[in-house]
């Protein structure tokens, strides 16, 4: 797959996940004061360092060749396009009497972010859509 496809693929990913963590916060917001409510957050970049680590590194380690079902396999490199989202529970803070652990101006401050993050996807992937033009003027 050619890096155009592979970079604009990856910005797609990337505002998917961005407007599930907007969700997500959201959500935090909305049950702030709600007893016992555990905040939640997106984990993704973790995940996706990590399937990218195993393609870079699928050429040096030690393979184990298989004949039978039963054997233990090598591990495959992952593909980073099969790396999906997961929401994480917090359920080891608690910072209100109620047992619940939301921050409502932490949680706003992360919406900002979320909304800068996914503004600068798009303009990236902007950038991406506007160099293809441009190539596309020349020929």
């Amino acid at each position: 797959m050619n890096s155009f496809s592979n970079s604009v693929d990856l910005l797609h990913r990337a505002l998917d996940v961005s407007s599930l963590r907007y969700q997500v916060t959201a959500n935090n917001i909305a049950n702030s004061e709600v007893p016992n409510y555990k905040r939640q957050s997106v984990n993704f970049e973790s995940e996706l360092k990590r399937a990218f680590e195993s393609r870079d590194n699928a050429g040096e380690g030690f393979r184990m060749i298989t004949t039978d079902p039963r054997h233990i396999s090598s591990e495959m490199p992952r593909d980073w396009r099969s790396v999906e989202p997961r929401r994480v529970t917090d359920w080891t803070t608690v910072s209100k009497a109620n047992g619940n652990n939301v921050d409502a101006e932490q949680e706003a401050m992360n919406i900002v972010q979320i909304q800068m993050q996914y503004r600068l996807l798009t303009q990236l992937e902007s950038f991406e859509f506007s160099q293809v033009n441009t190539a596309m003027k020349k020929i």
